[in-house]
């Protein structure tokens, strides 16, 4: 019986296939080190991450672990109905959870910060501030199970509140009342016995029918299996909801259940929960399984039931496409105890047409009235940010054409809303930015506003020249904005927080070219800032490496742009080309001009982390960074059904753009990417020979395996046969004449780019005489964690690219 707990006996590398002579896999090779200075960057200390405090006096800085060994992601790990957690600590695997290992508290009005006092080597995760601003709970490993903690601001002294039974097995295990005095956690049930044994023989085959029901279903990961799976899932999963108090005894609220989700209202009175039901499915994860969405009051009893949700394992393929019935079921930040959801009116399928899609509905406590509708939409909801009584500001958005539309309702009356804006979301040119919210008493976010109505937003401030983060105030009435502040020329500055009522205060990030990252009160009536920090440059050694927007234009007229970074110390007239490596990812528009806007980056701050392929910089290699590489779909017309045309054109135009500025040439040139960066890189290979090798890592290349839509594609295989069949490049494995790496997690948990993926691609590729290496990385999800493999992968990458690139033979 298949139970997914990996505990196995891994060897430290696998490895496919050697450089040169026979075929053979290397079982015994150990991991690599990058060579320098690589290595010493990669062991850096991170920078502290910020978060202010709801009475804006107080910023949290949180130190971050740096890459884990290797191993951390050994521990035992299972994968059911779509999660990955820990069974020894009833948490996120390892592979999800990014540890922190330190807490300080920064006061705003400067001076020295206080380090809260924690056991040695504690690592802890999910911090979140009590609603007054006075304490920060968070989860802290233990050795058999999650603790929850609380650090008080003022003395900086941090207490255990619980023992080791958080269960934090699907995510936010606890939520602040809003008087700040208690918390409601998911713990492990009282007297919970060990975990079923899944070891014995099976009793009998496992069956799965369909009766004539449609019902498509993506290429979820890590799904139940069989009724071994169902047994750990309702072991692991079960919580009982608990009151525990900042001082006084715990008291446990209703009985256990397989909590999704649990959330306090704004009054403290009720909490909203979404529990799971039989039966389970092993097409779906979790959150597609029945499920009963109910308000409960502190003792347990429910008050109103919202909805009894079914399996819903047949929600249509379209991206727009949802379920029906009630969904994003919330509380309202500004009311006192009144739910807030959504529901469909044409079906779920955006197929049928319907002047309404989606229907916002509140209903307020005691729950016994007809729900009130708030407002119809034209798309699909995507949001509320919540104001005042007569204030809301409700999103709607629609994937086909990429159309945003933000409205402006009145919640005192209700069922209209009046259009504030429309817009191209993808247009980062003309984005106005989003609202600024901060916590109100009950801790629930809601926006601020000038006084004289307006209210605040806040925005990247994309222009050609890069982006300038701002804050701004915009009317209502006339959808107008007035810029109250930007970032200077030079600067990339956003914010972190807003200090006053004026906002005339911010709590402010900046960072430059050449300065790091550092956090800064700023006062817009003030020349300069004021620093409360003074993180260092990690990463020192490509502080000389230089970098420059260049952009050019695609045959059919499309703009397109990408970052030349260029070695330190290196002379165009001195040195000549460079080996150059381009790193790409591909993106689907329905809009050229859209798709052709170009920001520059000069005001960033730049340094590479994890397996980046910037560090390629200490070995001399130049780097075109996210070349644009846009599939235009104009007028109605479907983008992929041109994606290689257009792909090849845009590689070509960036080829050519580098080779012009004598910065490369032809002969030395790689194509790289991660994901649908890897699936791009292999159809370049197998389309074009402007590049001498590629580098694929943890890619999808064969398209029949991801029949119910991918990427940006909305079509079946079946409504799109020859798209699917193109686009793959496993139908043309034969047409790959060029070296090519392939590097992928052993437990990739991404739709769609399962392990099998790389695998079947290297079988095509060996079968046809290419030169090829396929490396496997074990314990690895999606995106590479350990240290171990992060450095294993640089290795490869610049092994792989000396041999190919910079040391080839001229063609």
């Amino acid at each position: 019986m298949r139970h997914r707990l990996l505990a196995r006996a891994l060897p430290a590398f696998v490895l496919i296939a050697a450089f040169s002579g026979p075929v053979v896999a290397q079982d015994g090779l150990s991991y690599q080190q990058p060579p320098a200075p690589i290595a010493d960057i990669l062991d850096t200390r991170p920078t502290p991450t910020p978060s202010l405090s709801p009475d804006r006096t107080t910023l949290a800085l949180y130190d971050r672990a740096n890459l884990p060994p290797i191993a951390e992601l050994a521990e035992p790990m299972l994968r059911l109905a779509g999660y990955r957690i820990n069974p020894r600590n009833n948490g996120p695997a390892n592979s999800r959870v990014s540890w922190l290992t330190g807490l300080s508290f920064q006061p705003v009005a400067g001076g020295p910060a206080r380090t809260v006092r924690l056991p040695e080597g504690a690592r802890f995760t999910s911090p979140g501030w009590s609603p007054d601003g006075r304490s920060v709970a968070f989860l802290m490993d233990a050795p058999t199970g999650l603790e929850l903690w609380v650090a008080d601001v003022a003395t900086g002294q941090a207490n255990r509140l619980t023992d080791a039974r958080v269960n934090a097995a699907a995510g936010g295990a606890f939520d602040w009342t809003p008087d700040g005095a208690a918390l409601v956690v998911r713990m492990v049930p009282e007297g919970r016995g060990p975990a079923p044994d899944v070891t014995r023989p099976p009793a009998g085959p496992i069956v799965e029918e369909s009766m004539g029901r449609t019902a498509p279903a993506r290429t979820y990961q890590d799904l139940l299996s069989n009724s071994g799976d169902e047994a750990l899932f309702e072991h692991y999963f079960t919580s009982q909801l608990t009151l525990v108090p900042l001082q006084g005894r715990a008291r446990t609220i209703g009985e256990p259940a397989i909590h999704l989700g649990a959330g306090v209202s704004p009054d403290g009175r009720y909490v909203l929960r979404t529990r799971v039901k039989k039966p389970y499915s092993y097409v779906v994860p979790a959150a597609l399984f029945p499920a009963q969405v109910s308000v409960i009051d502190m003792q347990g009893r429910e008050v109103h039931r919202v909805a009894d949700l079914p399996l819903r394992d047949n929600i249509p393929t379209p991206f727009d496409a949802t379920a029906p019935g009630p969904r994003s079921v919330n509380w309202r930040a500004d009311a006192p105890a009144t739910l807030v959801w959504a529901e469909a009116q044409d079906g779920g399928d955006p197929r049928n047409p319907a002047e309404v899609r989606d229907r916002v509905f509140m209903l307020a406590a005691p729950f016994t009235a007809e729900p009130t509708p708030l407002v119809d939409l034209k798309e699909r909801y995507a949001g509320v940010t919540w104001g005042d009584a007569d204030t809301a500001l409700v999103n709607s958005r629609w994937f086909n054409n990429r159309h945003e539309t933000r409205y402006v309702v009145d919640p005192s009356n209700p069922g209209t809303g009046r259009v504030l804006l429309e817009r191209n979301y993808q247009d980062r040119y003309n984005d106005p930015g989003s609202p600024v919210t901060e916590p109100n008493e009950a801790g629930f976010p809601v926006a601020r506003f000038t006084s004289d109505g307006r209210v605040l937003m806040t925005g990247p401030g994309a222009t050609r020249e890069g982006e300038y983060p701002f804050l701004a105030a915009m009317d209502l009435t006339t959808g107008q904005a007035e810029r109250l502040w930007t970032s200077a020329t030079g600067d990339y500055e956003s914010i972190v927080g807003i200090l006053d009522d004026d906002a005339r205060r911010l709590v402010t990030r900046r960072e430059t070219r050449n300065d790091p990252p550092n956090l800064y009160v700023r006062n817009l009536d003030a020349q300069a800032p004021d620093a409360l920090t003074t993180f260092p440059d990690p990463a020192p050694q490509l502080a000389g490496a230089t970098r420059q927007l260049i952009t050019y234009t695609r045959a059919d007229g499309v703009q397109l742009s990408g970052t030349l970074y260029l070695p330190a110390g290196y002379d165009k007239d001195r040195d000549g080309p460079l080996p150059l490596v381009m790193w790409a990812y591909p993106a689907e528009f329905t809009d050229a001009a859209v798709a052709g806007q170009v920001v520059d980056n000069a005001n960033r701050f730049v340094r590479p982390g994890g397996s980046s392929h910037l560090f390629l910089l200490t070995q001399g290699y130049a780097v075109l960074d996210d070349p644009s590489m846009p599939i235009v779909g104009a007028n109605g017309a479907e983008p992929n059904d041109t994606y290689i045309e257009q792909l090849r054109a845009s590689a070509e135009a960036a080829v050519n753009a580098v080779v012009e500025m004598g910065v490369a040439d032809r002969d030395r040139i790689a194509v790289g990417g991660h994901s649908y960066g890897a699936f791009m890189t292999a159809n370049l290979l197998a389309h074009t020979d402007l590049f001498r090798t590629g580098i694929a890592r943890s890619g999808a290349y064969n398209r029949t395996l991801t029949p119910f839509g991918f990427q940006a594609e909305q079509r079946t295989y079946w409504e799109a046969t020859d798209t699917y069949t193109e686009m793959s490049p496993f139908t043309y494995a034969n047409r790959v004449n060029e070296p090519i790496l392939l590097i992928h997690g052993e437990a990739d948990d991404n739709s769609g780019t399962f392990p099998v993926q790389s695998e079947r691609f290297y079988a095509a590729l060996k079968g046809h005489g290419a030169t090829v290496r396929y490396v496997v990385l074990p314990l690895e999800a999606h995106g590479y964690r350990a240290r171990e493999s992060v450095g294993h992968t640089l290795w490869e990458m610049t092994r792989w690219l000396d041999t190919y690139v910079k040391n080839a033979q001229a063609r």
